[in-house]
């Protein structure tokens, strides 16, 4: 799974700002939903599904699920 979510880094050009970011936001022990979901962050948006992130996107691309704030 590991490998994965770093080939889409990589692919999708994810700033290491951004992961910094998520870092940050992950250390805050989110609540998140069973489905999927989303959060939004300025450079790229994570998707996840249940407790697992599943993937990256660049910022400009549309995510499917419920969107964190």
């Amino acid at each position: 799974m590991w490998a994965n979510l770093l080939m889409r880094i990589k692919s999708r050009q994810i700033a290491v700002d951004q992961l910094g970011l998520l870092a940050d936001w992950l250390a805050t022990q989110p609540d998140v939903p069973e489905g999927k979901w989303f959060k939004r962050f300025p450079g790229m948006i994570v998707c996840g599904e249940g407790e697992f992130i599943r993937t990256f996107l660049q910022a400009e691309q549309a995510a499917l699920g419920e969107e964190l704030k």
